[in-house]
């Protein structure tokens, strides 16, 4: 069985105190409200419910942990950049993804979710600068309502403007959910047998 099949929930943390004792190697996903974190979370999963999905901007607003069986996780954290939401508000999650990222020593990875029609806003290009070293992978949703033509140019001026990896990805297709499978199961091995990426 593959390892992100055996994806299950864990827990949810509203709060820097509530996040789980580190454990084994994790895989963290981020992304702006509404970009399609989730539904990529499912695909990745092989699954239609795991990640809860909605029309609604800022629905996720804990950090949630998957767990794949004893030897890995998958972490949602909350989506940034939706405005319908008080300053105060913005700033607890910001404080608590902060504070996640920071204190994890079992991460393996970050996979960045963002709009294939829109990347590297300036909230994403933030976001990427303030991960620095950590491995990264850009994961470009929604490419299905690109042509090929306009996913090949994307494709190629994110890679131009910056460093981490990208893949295109539908959820809807299934474009790259194999391959991406397998980077982040790779991710996931090199972590448990102490072979460190980027950071």
């Amino acid at each position: 069985m593959r390892l992100l099949s055996q994806a299950a929930f864990r827990a949810s943390a509203a709060r820097a105190a509530d996040l789980l004792p580190e454990g084994p190697p994790e895989i963290a996903f981020a992304g702006r409200s509404n970009v399609g974190k989730s539904s990529a979370i499912n695909a990745l999963a092989g699954r239609k419910r795991l990640a809860r999905t909605s029309k609604t901007p800022g629905r996720t607003q804990t950090i949630n942990f998957y767990d794949l069986g004893e030897h890995a996780r998958l972490v949602d954290l909350p989506g940034y950049g939706y405005a319908r939401v008080s300053q105060s508000l913005r700033a607890q999650w910001a404080e608590l993804v902060g504070a996640y990222l920071r204190s994890r020593s079992a991460l393996a990875g970050v996979v960045v979710v963002m709009d294939a029609r829109h990347p590297l806003t300036p909230l994403d290009v933030q976001l990427l600068d303030w991960l620095g070293g950590i491995r990264t992978l850009l994961l470009l949703s929604k490419a299905d309502k690109l042509s090929r033509a306009e996913q090949a140019a994307t494709l190629k001026r994110v890679g131009t403007l910056v460093q981490p990896e990208a893949r295109l990805f539908s959820s809807v297709t299934r474009q790259g959910v194999d391959e991406c499978r397998d980077l982040l199961e790779r991710w996931l091995a090199e972590q448990a047998a102490g072979i460190k990426g980027p950071r």
